[in-house]
């Protein structure tokens, strides 16, 4: 019996989503929305194009949240998109309530579930599902770590005209414009960028990736990124269903690890069939450490506003 993956947004990112994880065949996907004809249609488009595909995979759209019972994965990219001029944190209070809600109606149906959270203010919305679910933290995330880590491998691979597929990048802290690029412990094939970029330049990239998503609002003017941010969810979400224990930047909640408590923000984790089965703490240096504080006290700040 397939797994079973539940889209609660039918928009870009989670369309987007749904066509990667059936084309893949991994699993069966359930895309849900609020509005009416819209998961269905797409649904039906991705069922006629499976055969095409290859794939065995099932898709059911649907307005009803029972359709959603018993998913091994639940993902969440309901809520209001980002505008030009708009930051992720001027979301805040109208998408904690769409979380919200959503949370308690998913997590009622599928009490096992992991539950991966890409709305925006993503670390935000993340520690609002934690609480509204009551799930262990461990089974509760965000995703932006992949995502920003990508734009990074992205910037540097042009940067040194290689291949992205050869760099490998790290990207800690909130999900935010204080999001902490980490040159040190970027790498290709092993050689860290620091040893091949000037410190200029590396600064230049670090940057353009911090403003990645605005760049692309600012270019759509209607929208916001869904295709890398589905194809980093795709991974999270491939990771849980195969038990790959890969060790990937997500947003995870603090107990302790790197001096911080009861937070969410980005941090390599261990990912498996248990959701985040281990966060690997890193040794940083002074100036990685305060902005990754810098970054960590921005998403408290948020947090404190919803009064979570």
């Amino acid at each position: 019996m397939k797994k079973k993956v539940s889209v609660i947004g039918a928009g870009n990112v989670g369309a987007s989503l749904a066509q990667m994880i059936v084309q893949s065949g991994i699993a069966d996907v359930v895309l849900f929305d609020i509005a009416d004809g819209i998961p269905e249609g797409k649904a039906l488009d991705l069922s006629e194009a499976c055969p095409l595909w290859g794939s065995s995979s099932s898709i059911v759209g649907t307005n009803d949240y029972a359709h959603t019972a018993d998913s091994d994965v639940i993902v969440i990219t309901a809520g209001f998109p980002r505008k030009p001029g708009m930051s992720r944190d001027d979301l805040l209070n109208a998408n904690a309530k769409v979380v919200s809600d959503v949370t308690e109606n998913t997590s009622k149906a599928s009490p096992n579930a992991v539950i991966i959270v890409v709305t925006n203010p993503m670390d935000v919305m993340a520690q609002v599902s934690f609480k509204v679910s009551g799930f262990d933290p461990s089974r509760v995330m965000g995703m932006g770590g992949i995502l920003d880590s990508a734009r990074f491998r992205t910037f540097v691979a042009w940067e040194l005209n290689v291949s992205p597929e050869d760099v490998e990048a790290l990207v800690l802290g909130g999900h935010g414009d204080l999001m902490v690029p980490m040159p040190r412990f970027t790498t290709i094939k092993g050689v860290s960028i620091t040893e091949l970029i000037s410190k200029e330049r590396i600064d230049a990239l670090v940057e353009r990736t911090r403003h990645g998503g605005a760049e692309i609002v600012a270019l759509l003017k209607t929208g916001s990124a869904y295709y890398a941010p589905a194809a980093a969810t795709y991974q999270m979400v491939k990771a849980i269903l195969f038990d790959e224990k890969r060790m990937l930047p997500c947003a995870a909640y603090l107990n302790g690890e790197y001096g911080a408590t009861g937070i969410y923000t980005g941090l390599p984790v261990m990912l498996g069939s248990g959701g985040v089965e281990k966060i690997v703490e890193l040794n940083l240096n002074e100036q990685e450490k305060t902005d990754f504080e810098k970054s960590v006290s921005a998403v408290k700040s948020l947090v404190e506003k919803l009064s979570l």
